[in-house]
């Protein structure tokens, strides 16, 4: 098939654009080329900032595609600008959601694609609830054959999943629980998260790719296994092959206490403070194939040591190291004097 992804190398696109590529499709990514190093060679670079409709548009010029698959689009305006652009041009138009629109505070654990969309705490879910709903209404007014997608927490080797963590990315709290430092966890650890390595989640996508039955509709990908934070964090301190000191602090507390200098109100309260179990039955209804092979254990593990090993991703955030330090102090003078 001839496929066209835009973006194409993050952490969910990555592992598709391989998968694509090592089974033989006509594969184009359309990027501004800044992270294309380890992209196969047989997919077509069409290098273009999408954001420049008009040079998009030249660049594309003449071009028809089975499918067209949207990995950077986060408000309406791009997909607005993406159906402008694709519309009698693709055979089925592929977006990336996310899982994290579905309503909060949930009113049961389990989650299906009739779970409503409604997140109060976050703007980029809401954006996405929006994106969705301008997408299905070209779908029934227009017949623009659209796919809807909606990841959870998917990572790869490059970065351990962790809930609490500063603008850097994920590292310092490794090196934290490497030295034996106190390490902040939301609430008391006990609420179930479900992530996804990218192998597993390119399986459930690329079945989706030119199936009929997926036209219209909306599908999350995930893992069916959910862990307690706590387990997410033991792991990593195991493959340190150190001792886990967990810091309990409300979800609640942590704003608090960042003064907005994290979004912990969407990435806590809108999402990762959220105990979540996903029915996957809808996506191994249309792709059999489906079934995730990477244990939350193993994936850990091989982050962690993906990351020791590699210093180009030991990124320090001595920022976020002090507002650790000074959680922690805090609550336990609070504790000392109350």
């Amino acid at each position: 098939m001839k496929i066209l992804f835009i973006g194409g190398t993050g952490t969910i696109s990555m592992a598709i654009t391989k998968r694509l590529a090592a089974q033989g499709h006509e594969l184009y990514l359309l990027n501004r080329g800044n992270r294309n190093e380890n992209v196969p060679d047989n997919v077509k670079i069409i290098k273009c900032d999408i954001s420049d409709e008009k040079a998009a548009a030249a660049a594309l010029e003449g071009m028809e595609f089975d499918c067209v698959g949207e990995f950077i689009g986060f408000v309406p305006d791009q997909v607005k600008r993406d159906f402008r652009l694709f519309n009698g041009k693709t055979k089925q138009y592929i977006y990336i959601s996310s899982a994290s629109a579905y309503i909060k505070p949930q009113d049961g654990y389990v989650i299906t694609e009739e779970t409503p969309l409604e997140n109060p705490y976050w703007e980029y879910s809401r954006n996405k609830k929006a994106c969705e709903e301008y997408l299905m209404e070209r779908y029934r007014k227009d017949g623009f054959p659209v796919t809807i997608v909606r990841p959870s927490h998917t990572y790869d080797e490059r970065s351990v999943p962790l809930g609490v963590h500063g603008s850097k990315g994920s590292y310092q709290v490794v090196k934290r629980i490497k030295e034996g430092k106190p390490v902040l966890i939301h609430g008391d650890g006990s609420s179930l998260w479900t992530i996804t390595h990218n192998s597993d989640f390119a399986v459930g996508y690329t079945g989706l790719i030119g199936n009929p039955k997926a036209i219209g509709e909306a599908f999350h990908i995930t893992t069916d296994v959910s862990v307690p934070w706590n387990v997410i964090y033991r792991t990593i301190a195991d493959a340190l092959g150190t001792e886990l000191k967990p810091y309990y602090v409300s979800s609640e507390m942590l704003i608090a206490l960042s003064h907005d200098k994290y979004d912990y109100i969407g990435g806590l309260l809108g999402d990762k403070a959220v105990s979540v179990v996903f029915d996957n039955s809808k996506i191994k209804s249309l792709v059999p194939e489906f079934d995730c092979k990477v244990t939350p254990q193993q994936g850990i593990k091989m982050a962690v040591d993906y990351i020791m090993a590699h210093e180009e991703y030991q990124t320090g955030d001595e920022d976020f190291d002090k507002f650790c330090d000074k959680v922690i102090e805090t609550l336990d003078k609070v504790r000392e004097n109350f």
